[in-house]
């Protein structure tokens, strides 16, 4: 059987490229009735912020062709809550664990993550650095280099264990925000988050969402993800994770073969609650299928 551990940074290394997206597999357990929690790389839980947030009005979800939009805002009951009751149920599912941190200020994602550095067994955090920024009027941090990198510098100052940045593709050059990142101390990035899209009901004559936007993720984003992994594959030196329409393995694969040292299954997961194991067992029979001895060796090998 071919070696399947692979590393994403920080001296991480994970059992196998296959990690959950933040936001779509809740925390962990919600899956545990339909799949082995300790057979996952890693899975990384919900968006986590300094403090409780209701989320946004309904609805905040919509089907859309080959896809999905959510406007869900970040709903959870802030970082303390996640501390005291959700981490000593999850801390010991076998796999890596690493949460998701969001915030509206740079000094939000800096308190919230100054306190899960107090957590032994969470491997890793997750930065994601496209919510909206008010202290710069509504602005997106994963838009400018120089938000991305705000952002990094002064969490990497507090978190010493493995960062990992999750970059918007809503910008004109996503390599250079994935390069500022790197050069203020992230260990790898991880990429896409959702395309921001709309949806309209045309009978009622207004929009899905009460939003009226929301992310779009699911399979028709999957070209432009492939696409972007590439090109920040060759861009960087650090790691980079993969994401954004992943259904099955062979998804997955394209993926790696792009560059990527390992992905997440985001959206799939609301469809099949197993995908995740069939993507491990499918990177198994890969690896036999071309006499592929260690799955590093496919990693941006095209």
């Amino acid at each position: 059987m071919a070696k399947l551990n692979v590393n994403i940074g920080g001296g991480l290394e994970l059992q196998n490229p296959v990690m959950t997206a933040s936001g779509t597999f809740g925390y962990g357990t919600e899956f545990a009735p339909f799949i082995d929690l300790s057979r996952l790389g890693a899975y990384i839980v919900k968006g986590t912020t300094l403090n409780h947030r209701e989320g946004n009005p309904y609805p905040r979800m919509v089907e859309t062709p080959s896809g999905m939009l959510n406007a869900v805002g970040l709903q959870n009951k802030g970082v303390d809550y996640f501390i005291h009751h959700i981490y000593p149920e999850i801390r010991h599912n076998g796999s890596r664990l690493i949460v998701n941190v969001s915030g509206a200020r740079t000094e939000d994602y800096v308190e919230t993550a100054r306190r899960l550095a107090t957590l032994d067994d969470v491997a890793a955090i997750e930065v994601n650095i496209s919510c909206p920024n008010v202290k710069e009027g509504g602005m997106a941090f994963g838009t400018t280099c120089e938000g991305a990198a705000e952002v990094t510098k002064a969490v990497r100052a507090v978190y010493r264990k493995p960062l990992i940045v999750k970059l918007s593709p809503n910008v004109t050059s996503i390599a250079d925000i994935a390069r500022a990142v790197e050069a203020e101390g992230a260990d790898s990035v991880s990429l896409i988050n959702t395309l921001l899209g709309m949806a309209i009901d045309v009978e009622r004559r207004r929009p899905c969402l009460s939003t009226v936007t929301g992310g779009l993720s699911g399979p028709a984003v999957r070209p432009i993800a492939v696409r972007m992994v590439w090109q920040v594959a060759k861009a960087v030196k650090i790691p980079v994770i993969g994401l954004g329409g992943i259904m099955d393995g062979r998804d997955a694969i394209e993926f790696m073969l792009a560059g990527a040292s390992a992905v997440e299954v985001g959206t799939a997961n609301f469809v099949d609650p197993a995908v995740t194991m069939k993507i491990i067992d499918y990177m198994e029979d890969y690896c036999a299928r071309h006499g592929i001895s260690d799955i590093n060796e496919i990693i941006g090998c095209i």
